[in-house]
């Protein structure tokens, strides 16, 4: 069997970006602890997709996506300043342990979409935070080896995500 679309696939990976010429592990995932995840159902990067495509179970794999085919550029309007007020808890103080440079914080949106952001400055009155993809500008690197891949049921099919002995995966 091969990977195309409807299958389940395991995979067990490696993903580092390159940090000023190093290589910076992001995620890594293990053999007891695959990622599962149905293809073909677009919610991947498509790059990540092609490669996988047509491989085998024990096949391994290598590839880089380029940063415009993966998470794009970095955009200045998402770097936005926020008054410091929306960081006042309910007793009116402002934490100073959260509002440090290069913390996520999961935040809102005024339509409600839940965002991550990373606090870039903090001043007097205002916190700026960068709500660009933590890898957007980056190359990924990709490495590791196919360990299953199986037909989806009826049900992942129409649920569009795998279940099974993993759990659901909702990424």
């Amino acid at each position: 069997m091969i990977i195309e679309k409807n299958k389940v696939v395991s995979v067990d990976y490696e993903l580092t970006v390159e940090d000023n010429g190093e290589d910076t592990l992001v995620e890594k995932t293990t053999v007891q602890e695959p990622f599962v995840f149905l293809f073909g159902t677009g919610d991947l990067l498509e790059e990540f997709e092609k490669n996988l495509s047509g491989l085998k179970v024990g096949e391994k794999f290598d590839f880089v996506i380029p940063s415009d085919k993966g998470y794009g550029e970095r955009i200045a309007e998402n770097m936005v300043d926020l008054s410091i007020e929306a960081f006042r808890d309910e007793d009116g103080e402002i934490d100073e342990e959260v509002l440090v440079i290069g913390t996520m914080l999961p935040m809102t949106d005024s339509d409600g979409n839940r965002l991550q952001g990373v606090v870039a400055a903090v001043t007097n009155d205002t916190v700026t935070m960068d709500f660009n993809h933590p890898l957007a500008e980056k190359a990924l690197h990709f490495s590791g080896k196919v360990l299953d891949i199986r037909e989806a049921t009826a049900e992942e099919l129409s649920h569009g995500h795998a279940h099974g002995a993993d759990g659901h995966h909702h990424h």
